[in-house]
């Protein structure tokens, strides 16, 4: 039987006790949230080379009342007298084409994964199945067979109590094995604890559109025998590589199974790589092939998400009037504190592996984002998805990037630049180019802090702590629903939560069964508006943004396919949707008073 919640008292005190608080090895227990912001903002000022007390003091003041929510590694580690990473998670090394490689790799992950970290995985450097190997003629038995030694180790570390379970694994569309590793997850069982990502290029967009023919290729480096090659930039490689041509499809064939796999099973999601690379303000150095788990971070090899939210319903005075409005001055100043924040992280924080030490110092990325978006514009009276919200969240997005660029720029001055800053082709990158001439001149003047600095997050688990507020840019699911959350003794405890948004109109107008004018649920809205919520705040993200689109059961697959066409054309990252069948389930379960509906879904793979 489920337990009502509100979305506060007892349901937040559960999350706290189970994910957050610490407990210490020696000395008492924390009692309160209010312990672990003490903690926190202690040990994230104490890298402060002067003046700590001062900003502990404004670190302690942002989370106090859940303005600013850190990411779920720093709120559960920052401070503690655990061996763990404050970074949510990672993106490992290339993996080698070999035995030994490819269980290096594999400890690699285990290690990180112990750590607390989330990883992905890019497999399109593994040979595909039954290719014989230059010199020793061993066949192949392709990477979806060695992914499946990831999952198992992951399922083991997660088993042993590890906070982590969710790694992300990516391949190219013109790896041989691309049609296995898109119908990978549809055996039962199989690859549970991966999310699955295609990387999609423009040439290959366009192939689909003139229904042209399609390359599978392997570097021959790599492969016995001859036959005909091609030059393919290649994961691994600094350049393009001559690679054999195993296979030719058409385009269009291998896009339709790969969309009928995502209609059925939701699974793969696609990356935009070409876009990804063309966007990335470190363009001049980096190669990226994948993401974080839940793909609002985009990395190189051994890159790590530094993670963090603005709360935007903090944010929104006098709700439910006509007087509603962002308080947009003190947004700024919470901003500029959550960016000195992150970057702190970066120096207070361990890792698992020296490798990715380096390259989060070198580039100093971090990815500060939002929370709260639908239920702010519920507390405003704007209704999601309308042509006002889209405005409403694209000017929001672009006062909170130019406040924590112009924070970046001041770090700098104070702090120094990142380790690899080059000023002249930094400022050269696409989306430097498009910020306000003040900031430019400021980089050029002064270079900046961080190499990256928003990125939009799930925030699932930290959104729930904080009151049940909407997570991420996600539109409130319904008014009630039902949630399950795990506990450390690996039982499991249902509530029935309330809206953040509706809990406060109901207990203003005392009214219990009563909804905002402006409240919209996800199912009533059209897909077309979860993209253009998406594509409303893309352009003030250099990182990436996480949301999954949510489609009817009953949407026909004709219509389905265009939802990523359209993700193409709006200029997005990347997709992910989610459509309810009797394979996947649904991810949220509504809650009608006297109903008794199964639990929804759990926090174990939570990105924070």
């Amino acid at each position: 039987m489920a337990e009502a919640s509100s979305g506060t008292g007892d349901f937040q005190t559960l999350v706290w006790e189970s994910k957050y608080r610490d407990m210490p090895r020696s000395g008492p227990p924390e009692r309160s949230v209010e312990d672990s912001h003490r903690r926190i903002a202690g040990a994230v000022s104490s890298v402060e080379p002067r003046d700590r007390g001062i900003w502990e003091s404004r670190f302690r003041a942002i989370l106090k009342d859940y303005r600013f929510l850190p990411g779920g590694r720093i709120l559960a580690g920052a401070g503690t007298d655990r061996t763990v990473t404050l970074f949510n998670c990672f993106v490992m090394g290339v993996v080698e084409d070999s035995i030994p490689g490819i269980f290096r790799a594999l400890e690699e992950g285990a290690v990180t994964m112990q750590h607390g970290g989330g990883i992905g995985v890019d497999f399109s450097t593994l040979r595909p199945r039954g290719t014989r190997t230059k010199g020793a003629g061993t066949v192949a038995s392709g990477p979806v067979s060695f992914m499946e030694l990831w999952d198992a180790m992951c399922g083991t570390i997660l088993s042993t109590g590890s906070r982590r379970g969710a790694m992300m694994a990516s391949i190219r569309l013109d790896h041989p094995d691309i049609v296995e590793f898109v119908l990978a997850k549809q055996q039962p069982g199989s690859l549970r604890h991966f999310n699955l990502s295609v990387q999609v290029t423009d040439d290959f967009m366009t192939q689909v559109k003139k229904d042209g023919e399609w390359l599978l290729v392997f570097p021959s480096s790599n492969l016995d025998g001859g036959g005909e090659t091609v030059h393919r930039e290649w994961s691994g490689s600094s350049g393009p590589v001559p690679c054999r041509v195993l296979r030719k499809i058409r385009a269009r064939d291998l896009w339709n199974r790969i969309l009928d796999a995502t209609y059925r099973f939701s699974e793969p999601g696609v990356l935009f790589i070409d876009r990804i690379n063309g966007m990335n303000n470190l363009w001049y150095r980096e190669r990226i092939t994948t993401t974080n788990p839940c793909g609002e971070v985009p990395l190189p090899p051994y890159g790590a998400c530094d993670l963090g939210s603005i709360n935007l319903t903090q944010f929104i005075s006098s709700p439910f009037s006509p007087r509603a409005r962002l308080e947009t001055e003190r947004l700024v100043e919470t901003v500029s504190a959550a960016v000195r924040f992150l970057d702190n992280v970066i120096d207070l924080s361990r890792f698992p592996l020296a490798a990715q030490a380096e390259v989060v110092r070198k580039t100093r990325r971090i990815g500060l984002g939002i929370t709260g978006l639908a239920d702010a514009l519920v507390l405003l009276g704007i209704g999601y998805g309308s042509p006002e919200s889209l405005r409403w969240a694209s000017e929001a997005m672009e006062t909170i990037s130019r406040a924590a660029y112009r924070a970046s720029i001041s770090l700098a001055r104070e702090k120094g630049v990142f380790p690899v800053f080059d000023r002249e082709r930094y400022l050269e990158g696409r989306f430097i180019r498009e910020l306000p001439p003040d900031i430019q001149d400021g980089i050029a003047s002064y270079g900046i802090r961080n190499s990256h600095l928003i990125a939009i997050a799930p925030a699932g688990t930290i959104s729930l702590l904080s009151g049940n507020v909407s997570s991420g840019i996600e539109p409130v699911f319904s008014p009630l629903y039902r949630r399950e959350i795990s506990l450390e003794s690996g039982a499991a405890r249902e509530f029935i939560l309330r809206d953040y948004a509706v809990r406060l109109f109901q207990e203003a107008k005392g009214k219990a069964d009563s909804l905002p004018p402006a409240f919209v649920s996800g199912p009533e809205l059209p897909v077309r508006a979860h993209l253009d919520m998406m594509a409303a705040v893309s352009p003030f993200v250099d990182n990436s943004v996480s949301k999954t689109i949510n489609v009817s059961e009953s949407i026909r697959f004709e219509a389905f396919r265009e939802v990523y066409d359209l993700a193409y054309s709006l200029g997005l990252k990347g997709c992910t949707t989610f459509r309810p069948n009797s394979t996947t389930g649904q991810v949220l379960t509504p809650f009608t008073p006297g109903e008794d509906a199964p639990h929804c879904c759990v926090l174990d793979r939570e990105p924070d």
